[in-house]
Formats: structure tokens, sequence, C-alpha cells
């Protein structure tokens, strides 16, 4: 069964390959290159719209990465259980009493020879008052870096950033993730709570 999940079906095939049809005509334009490690979480942000995902599937397949993402372990249940890995699924069993979802993300890094795991930090397309931390505490936990990736669907443009590796200190490295977002969508309003917690907008504390 482990060298079945490892040739995707022609339905995942088909998919991959619409999806990546929708990106290419969509015309997108991207700036980035490939982070150098073999395993990392990838940021992408901010969430605003569905097109999101077809976005950062097209820019990291464009840069040779096979992109991850993570999904609740009903998700992998017959008959999805194929399809779902695939397209790069890792189970999560959020109800483990055994071990966090964390720990479970951080052996999957541990056993995979290449993951680029794509973490939407704010969680939600709606309304947010903080990012999430699971992606710094995933990061840290498997000792892989964190690479900041960003899309404004306004201009249909988007970018991949250089590697962070997390320190331990969350606010310090969080202000770096910060101030790589604010170089490229300084007026974002959904990115304007990232930039307060990090304490990098104007008038708040940059200690």
């Amino acid at each position: 069964m482990e060298q079945d999940l490892q040739t995707p079906t022609l339905l995942s095939r088909l998919v991959r390959r619409f999806l990546l049809a929708l990106y290419a005509w969509k015309g997108w334009t991207f700036a980035g290159s490939a982070p150098p490690s073999r395993k990392c979480v990838i940021l992408g942000a901010p969430h605003t719209s569905n097109w999101d995902f077809i976005f950062f599937l097209g820019a990291v397949t464009r840069l040779g990465i096979r992109p991850s993402f993570m999904g609740k372990l009903s998700l992998f249940r017959p008959p999805l259980t194929r399809f779902m890995y695939d397209m790069g699924g890792i189970p999560v069993d959020r109800r483990a009493k055994d071990q966090n979802y964390v720990e479970q993300v951080a052996k999957a890094f541990a056993e995979a020879d290449e993951l680029a795991l794509v973490i939407a930090p704010e969680g939600t397309r709606g309304p947010i008052t903080a990012w999430r931390s699971g992606f710094y505490h995933i990061a840290l936990r498997a000792g892989v870096p964190i690479v900041p990736a960003w899309v404004d669907n306004a201009r249909m443009t988007g970018g991949i950033g250089p590697e962070i590796m997390p320190s331990g200190d969350y606010a310090a490295d969080l202000k770096k993730i910060a101030r790589f977002y604010h170089q490229h969508m300084p007026d974002h309003p959904k990115l304007a709570v990232l930039y307060r917690e990090a304490g990098i907008l104007e008038g708040a504390s940059d200690a």
C-alpha cells in the first residue's frame, strides 16, 4: 500500500493538471526562488480568497516543490485516501490524546526525505485578531526553516522569501517574518494584524 500511495492515480493527476492550468490561465506573476532546504514550512499569507490555494500550488510547483498540507484524519478515509495523499495531504488527528498535532506533523517531517508544508497562519479568510502560532511550533519542533510567501490577488502577483530558522524566541522571529511581508504589502489591511502583533507599525513598539 505504501508503494501505491507513491504513484498518483489518474484522478489525482487530472485534478492537479486542472489546478495548474487555472494558475496559468489567471496569469499570476511570481518572484523568488526555491528554498535551499528540502524540508520547510511555507507560510501563505494573506489568506483572503479560495484562489490563494491555486496560486501557491502553481507557484511552488513552478519552483520544483511538491507542496503538502495538513488535513483532518477523517478526510483520509476511503474513498478519499489515495486522493488526499496524492495531493500532498498529511493526516492530523486532533482528537489524539497521546500526541498533539504539532508532534504528529513533526513526526511526518522526521520520516520524510522532502517535505514543504504550506500553512495559512491566519487560519481563515475572515477577520482575525492575531496569527495562529501553530506554524512556528511545528517548524521549531521539526527543526526546519520557515519560508514566508505572499500573494496579492488584486495585482495578480506574489513571491517567496528567504528561510527563517526558528530560534525559540517567537516574538523576535515573528518580527523578522513581519518585516518581510511589510516590504511587499505594507498597506494590506489583513496583514496589519501581523504588523501590530510584531510591533513594526508606525507608533508601535519596536523593542
